[in-house]
């Protein structure tokens, strides 16, 4: 290559009159970068950038690196305990104490006075304590002036120190530790800490990153605890009994949606997949003789990423012998009203940051929608009977009429779907139920006449809130002659008859499952609910499938 071709790289190399264009000093700021991450390494350290490379050396001045990472070893003769039980045990304190304690967690703050005092702020678990570092106050020990200068170099935002000394309360009023050793480093941040993140790439890329930015994961977090736990004792103080079934199966039964799929290298390579939901395993155990029951747990389905969905989800069903769809719904009422109840009352001292829903009633009882009555009063329009084999040509011919969007594979539960999401789910802001849906929607439920619309309708509800969906709830059909025919009407709705019977499930039908209530509730969407999040991603520690699957890519 020409030398011209190259003058941009090392401008100064070269001798010219010409000033350094925008273009080529970003070009070459770029190659540097590109260069320093792949040369400035060692075994140890790895690829890293000036700043980083800046860091090293500060440390490697003070010790060796492999010294920045000790066992963690508590001090003879003082008590050990975290910032929660420090501030709780000396909070009331107005003067210095003679205990001795030893306390440690992440720099967030570091603020030199002079040569002899310094101030930290820590932090962990959410709590924060000042330490005040200061020479004169400092056991005296061979070498520790020395080892008080080091610490001032090398002590950064984002480090995690230990400290022993005094409980003691500031002129000013703050509860803080005097240092009666040196501080001690258990774990150098090697990175500059920002005060924001904004970068996407950064944030699905490096979520611990704006776990150190922000309070807003951890409060997320907190608040995802908090509705596990609530439904969890919940339910149990119900009478249910808290089970776990299988991730795996060769059938993802339960539900309709395309599953993961996998080979079991110890079977034969057979094929086997990921559940789409717990539904059919849980009655298999309705069935052997449980009575209440319920599950969290994960569920897969193998489609595609939207404000809403991941493939990857947090569920919780339950199934109680002999509840009907008036108990369901009651139950449903009671558990959210007081989950909604339980986080309000913890929400400014959990969770400050995250914002409470607005503009919700959430008041029992909560209204009801019937489907097929909702979307006729709202579209004007008359709905064919649902149960005659020309209904899906008689709903394209509605949507025509009514300028809809026809849906890709327009097929009866297609359609239908789509017009509860034009006319109906706009209605629900406040906690409303959509009741009696065609029985084309509900393969798993029980069915029946409804006098008023003269169609076949599941007795099945959903529950909506500011028009997204929570709970599907059901009478679950218990017969497997009728369980029969629902899957093989489910069957035809497939593309080109897809989908096979799960034989053995209606098998386990016919040993006999007593009248069952019962339903599933998806639980990242509480999370957003209650953290007034719109997207499913920014109430996931890691977000969704795109953001786990690049943090272990390469850049």
């Amino acid at each position: 290559m020409s030398r011209p071709a190259l003058s941009f790289l090392r401008p100064y190399l070269y001798r010219t009159s010409r000033a350094l264009k925008p273009e080529h000093a970003r070009a070459y700021l770029s190659v540097e970068r590109r260069f320093i991450q792949t040369v400035a390494a060692d075994a140890h350290t790895g690829p890293h950038d000036v700043e980083k490379q800046k860091r090293l050396e500060q440390l490697e001045k003070v010790k060796p690196l492999g010294d920045y990472h000790p066992r963690l070893v508590y001090p003879t003769g003082a008590e050990s305990l975290s910032l929660r039980d420090f501030n709780a045990k000396y909070n009331g304190i107005q003067e210095t104490k003679t205990d001795v304690i030893s306390v440690f967690g992440r720099v967030r703050s570091v603020r030199l006075l002079g040569s002899k005092l310094m101030f930290l702020d820590i932090e962990r678990d959410t709590q924060q304590l000042q330490v005040m570092v200061e020479l004169k106050k400092l056991t005296v020990r061979p070498g520790f002036d020395e080892d008080f200068k080091d610490f001032k170099k090398v002590a950064r935002l984002g480090d995690w120190v230990s400290i022993t000394g005094n409980p003691t309360r500031t002129t000013t009023g703050q509860l803080s530790v005097v240092a009666l050793e040196v501080p001690w480093v258990l774990a150098p941040c090697l990175h500059h800490i920002p005060e924001k993140v904004d970068n996407a790439e950064t944030l699905a890329r490096r979520p611990h990153i704006h776990a150190l930015t922000s309070d807003e994961p951890s409060d997320i977090l907190r608040l995802r605890a908090l509705i596990y736990d609530y439904i969890r004792t919940y339910f149990i103080q119900s009478g249910f009994m808290e089970v776990e079934t299988p991730m795996f199966d060769v059938n993802a039964g339960g539900a309709i949606a395309r599953p993961f799929e996998t080979v079991a290298n110890e079977l034969s390579n057979m094929p086997i997949k990921l559940r789409i939901a717990p539904e059919l395993n849980l009655k298999r155990l309705i069935i052997g003789g449980q009575d209440k029951i319920f599950e969290i747990g994960r569920a897969f389905r193998n489609e595609g990423v939207d404000n809403t969905h991941n493939p990857e989800f947090s569920t919780c069903e339950f199934y109680e012998v002999g509840a009907t769809l008036p108990s369901v719904i009651a139950r449903t009422e009671q558990l959210v009203h007081g989950l909604r109840t339980a986080i309000e009352s913890l929400r400014s001292t959990y969770f400050p940051s995250l914002t409470a829903p607005e503009d919700i009633d959430f008041s029992q009882p909560f209204a009801q929608l019937p489907f097929i009555p909702t979307i006729e009063q709202e579209s004007g329009r008359k709905l064919p009977d649902l149960s005659s084999p020309d209904a899906a040509d008689h709903l394209r011919d509605m949507f025509l009429d009514l300028d809809i969007a026809i849906p890709p594979n327009p097929t009866l539960p297609r359609l239908l779907d789509t017009l509860a999401e034009v006319y109906i789910e706009p209605l629900c802001k406040n906690p409303t139920f959509i009741s009696a849906h065609p029985e084309a929607l509900s393969p798993l439920s029980k069915s029946y006449i409804d006098p008023t619309t003269g169609q076949r309708v599941a007795s099945r509800v959903e529950l909506f809130i500011h028009g997204r969906e929570y709970v599907n709830a059901y009478e679950e059909e218990n017969s497997p002659f009728e369980q029969r025919r629902k899957f093989m009407q489910q069957r035809d709705f497939h593309a080109e008859g897809e989908g096979a019977i799960d034989e053995s499930y209606l098998e386990a039908l016919e040993w006999g499952m007593p009248p069952t209530g019962g339903w599933g509730c998806g639980l990242d969407r509480l999370v957003m609910l209650f953290s007034s999040k719109k997207r499913i991603a920014d109430v996931l520690p890691f977000g969704t499938l795109r953001n786990v699957v690049s943090i272990a890519k390469t850049k």
